[in-house]
């Protein structure tokens, strides 16, 4: 009976480190998220999903953020939203980002370095993103144009970008005409992040297969390799006649609020012309 007590130790300190990262990689496949969004999420009570919470702001997995409001808001003091610090982001990645930027070092050193070197990485990241959207092109093709989005958020999500697709109405900018409506794909999670913030050649091949698969320039609001809590990329409706885009003077849409740590939606960054390739905004890519 002496041996029992530690057992059923070991075993509810395992059962709680389960719970733990179910809360987690909730947070990772949704973003920032109150106690409430979780508590719904994984059948727990929010009692359960604090205590959980407060652990894992403990060791540095999660922090909270007070919820970003637009508009009117109620009484009383916003929620607090909790978000994947770079700590918890790390704990889900295989451990190969290392390798993978070693790799694409050797890639640019062997091609000569410099401008040579950087075009043989570009060279590898598209070749590299061409083969992905292969297995994304059948999903995309087959969905509704207006559907196309989702079937491609669905498909990175496979892959482990735990991306979303949400429609982004127009935004009428000060005094100017409105910005196109549109979608904004969200990538809650990227299994490169920290390669992509050495050789942003990545993102920037990512883009490009994005509008090529959807058959519509698209424009990079934000990276987590920038250091963003989402990557986010605005997808014009491609139905919408070229006359009623925007022009190069309207501002862009601004991405999802994802936390008060990421920089503030950019204000009336110039949207890409209608026929433009993929853009990034001027950020770093993702």
């Amino acid at each position: 009976m002496d041996g029992a007590a530690p057992v059923a130790a070991d075993e509810q300190t395992t059962g709680e480190r389960r719970t733990r990262t179910r809360v987690a990689r909730s947070i990772l496949d949704h973003g920032p998220s109150t106690a409430a969004d979780l508590a719904e999420r994984l059948g727990l009570t929010q009692a359960a999903v604090r205590r959980h919470l407060d652990a894992l702001c403990a060791e540095d997995m999660v922090e909270p953020h007070a919820q970003r409001v637009y508009g009117s808001r109620g009484r009383g003091r916003p929620a607090k939203v909790f978000a994947l610090t770079d700590c918890g982001r790390d704990a889900f990645d295989q451990g190969y980002d290392q390798l993978a930027a070693d790799a694409l070092r050797w890639i640019a050193q062997s091609a000569g370095g410099g401008a040579d070197g950087q075009a043989a990485v570009s060279a590898f990241a598209r070749a590299r993103l061409a083969a992905q959207a292969e297995r994304y092109r059948a999903a995309v093709t087959a969905a509704a144009p207006q559907d196309r989005a989702k079937a491609l958020a669905a498909a990175l999500s496979a892959d482990g970008y735990a991306a979303t697709a949400r429609s982004a109405p127009a935004r009428r900018g000060a005094g100017g005409p409105p910005a196109p409506a549109g979608e904004q794909l969200c990538q809650h999670h990227c299994p490169v992040a920290h390669t992509a913030g050495q050789f942003p050649q990545l993102c920037e091949a990512e883009a490009e297969v994005f509008s090529e698969l959807l058959g519509t320039h698209v424009q990079r609001l934000a990276t987590i390799a920038h250091g963003d809590g989402v990557c986010t990329t605005f997808i014009p409706r491609a139905h919408q006649p070229a006359a009623d885009r925007a022009s190069p003077q309207d501002p862009a849409p601004r991405p999802d609020p994802v936390s008060p740590r990421d920089p503030a939606p950019p204000q009336d960054h110039a949207s890409a012309p209608a026929h433009a390739s993929a853009s990034t905004s001027g950020r770093k890519p993702a």
